[in-house]
C-alpha cells in the first residue's frame, strides 16, 4: 500500500523497523550526503555514537544502519535501515538529514524526495521548493504512546552540516582563517566533502616525521609535495609484483601494471607520470627486495591504491612470513608505513591491499586497510566511490590477472 505524507504530518508506522530511501536526479553539480542523528528526547546527541555517516555508518545498537549510495537509471538513491526496536535508553527520535557539499544548494537538486519503507507500506515525502539551503531535516522517527511514527520536515539550513551539527549539540571544529594548514585537517574526498567537521570522529592531524599505522588506526594527512613515493618492501624468497589503482574524478578506474588482466592491458605509467611504475624486480641474493610506484598527484585523481601481488608464475607468499611492508614518502621529511601485520602464514592468498591514499587539496590521507583476497583468487581488487564520495576498495571483484 502507497501512500503520501505532506510537510509537516505525521503518521503512525505499521513496523517498528524498515528503511529510508532518499533519491534525486544525479548531475555532476551536486554532490549529497545523508547523516543520522540519535537524539534524546531534548533533540540532542549523546555522543560520537548517536551520529551515523559515511565514517560511521552503524548504530552499535542496531538501530540505524547506513547503506552504500546506489546509481539506479539517472536516479542516485541513498539508504538507511531502521529498527526502533533498539533504540539505546535515552534515546526518543532518529532524524534523518541531507547535505549539499557541493555549496550548489538544494535549489539545484531536482525531483527530490524521500519514501519510508515498512512492511507492504510505502509512505512518500516530497518538499516544497529550496534556495540556498545546504543542510535539510527531511524526517524524523519516533516512538510517541507507544507508537512508531514519521513525520515530514523538509527544514533547511544555510550553514548545511555545521548547521545541523550545532541544532542537535554536536561540536564541530572553527575554520577560522588564521589557524595554521598543519593542524588539523578532514578525511573527506573529494574537496566538495571538506565541511564533514564532526570533532574527535574524522579529524586528522597533519603528521610529519616517521610514522607506523596498524590495521584500524585513524587516519593520518601528510603534505602533498611534488613527488611521493609508494615503497613496497619484503624479505627475499619470493617474488611479489606491485601495482597501483587509481580512481580519478570522472569515475574511472587505471591500473597502472607492467602486467596485464583480463580485459586490462599492461600500463606502466598514467597521465604523463602522474602515477608511474618504477620497474618490476626480480629475484635476487638481497635480504630486502623492494618495488615502487612514484606518484605526481594532479586534481583528477582522487585516489591511489597500492596492491602486493605474488601468485601464477610468480610463486606464491606469505604476506607474513615474507614481512611485507608500504611506505609514503613525500621527500619532505614524512614518512607513513602500514606492515602486514594480520596476515597469516596462508601460501593461498595471493593479493594484499596495505592502505589507501587520498587525494584532497589540504594533503593526501593515508588510511590503513590491510586487505587480503579470498583464498586462490587470482582477481583483483576494484575501487568504487561509495556513500558522500569516499573510495572504497571491494576485493577480488576486478579483472582476473594474468599469467605473467
Amino acid at each position: 500500500m502507497n501512500s503520501m505524507l505532506q510537510m509537516g504530518g505525521n503518521t503512525v508506522l505499521s513496523s517498528p523497523k524498515g528503511y529510508v530511501t532518499v533519491s534525486y536526479d544525479m548531475s555532476h553539480l551536486i554532490d549529497i550526503s545523508l547523516t543520522a542523528f540519535l537524539l534524546t528526547d531534548s533533540d540532542k546527541v549523546q555522543g560520537d555514537s548517536g551520529i551515523i555517516f559515511y565514517n560511521q555508518p552503524k548504530s552499535p545498537s542496531g538501530a540505524a544502519a547506513l547503506l552504500p549510495a546506489e546509481n539506479k537509471g539517472t536516479r542516485k538513491v541513498h539508504t538507511i535501515q531502521f529498527d526502533m526496536s533498539k533504540v539505546p535508553a535515552g534515546i526518543h527520535k532518529i532524524a534523518i538529514t541531507l547535505t549539499e557539499d557541493n555549496h550548489m544548494g538544494f535549489s539545484s537538486v531536482k525531483n527530490l524526495k524521500a519514501e519510508i519503507c515498512t512492511g507492504h507500506t510505502t509512505i512518500e515525502l516530497t518538499p516544497s521548493s529550496f534556495t540556498k539551503e545546504n543542510g535539510i531535516v527531511v524526517l524524523e522517527l519516533y516512538v510517541r504512546n507507544g507508537q512508531i511514527k514519521a513525520k515530514s520536515i523538509w527544514r533547511g539550513f544555510e550553514s548545511g552540516l555545521e548547521g545541523l551539527c550545532k541544532n542537535y549539540g554536536v561540536e564541530v571544529d572553527s575554520t577560522e582563517e588564521n589557524k595554521p594548514a598543519e593542524t588539523k585537517a578532514v578525511q573527506s574526498l573529494p574537496a566538495s566533502a571538506e565541511n564533514k567537521q564532526f570533532q574527535n570522529t574524522i579529524t586528522l592531524e597533519k603528521v610529519k616525521g616517521t610514522i607506523s599505522l596498524d590495521k584500524g588506526q585513524k587516519p593520518v594527512i601528510i603534505e602533498k609535495t611534488p613527488q611521493i613515493t609508494a615503497t613496497v618492501s619484503w624479505k627475499t624468497g619470493t617474488d611479489y609484483d606491485i601495482y597501483a589503482l587509481v580512481y580519478t574524478k570522472d569515475g574511472r578506474q587505471i591500473d597502472v601494471a607492467m602486467f596485464g588482466a583480463s580485459g586490462t592491458p599492461p600500463l606502466r605509467s598514467f597521465a604523463n607520470g602522474a602515477v608511474e611504475h618504477m620497474g618490476d624486480v626480480r629475484r635476487d641474493y638481497s635480504s630486502t627486495k623492494t618495488e615502487v610506484i612514484k606518484l605526481r598527484l594532479n586534481n583528477d585523481i582522487l585516489a591511489v591504491v597500492p596492491v602486493v601481488y605474488s601468485a601464477q608464475s610468480n610463486g606464491t607468499g606469505s604476506f607474513y612470513r615474507y614481512k611485507v611492508s608500504m611506505s609514503i614518502d613525500n621527500h619532505s621529511g614524512t614518512s607513513v608505513t602500514i606492515s602486514a601485520k594480520n596476515a597469516n602464514n596462508d601460501d593461498r592468498i595471493y593479493t594484499c591491499v596495505p592502505g589507501i591514499l587520498h587525494n584532497t587539496p589540504d594533503g593526501v590521507i593515508i588510511s590503513p586497510l590491510e586487505l587480503y583476497s579470498s583464498p586462490d583468487s587470482e582477481y583483483r581488487p576494484k575501487l568504487r566511490m561509495g556513500p558522500s564520495n569516499m573510495v572504497e576498495v571491494v576485493m577480488d571483484a576486478g579483472p582476473r590477472n594474468d599469467y605473467k
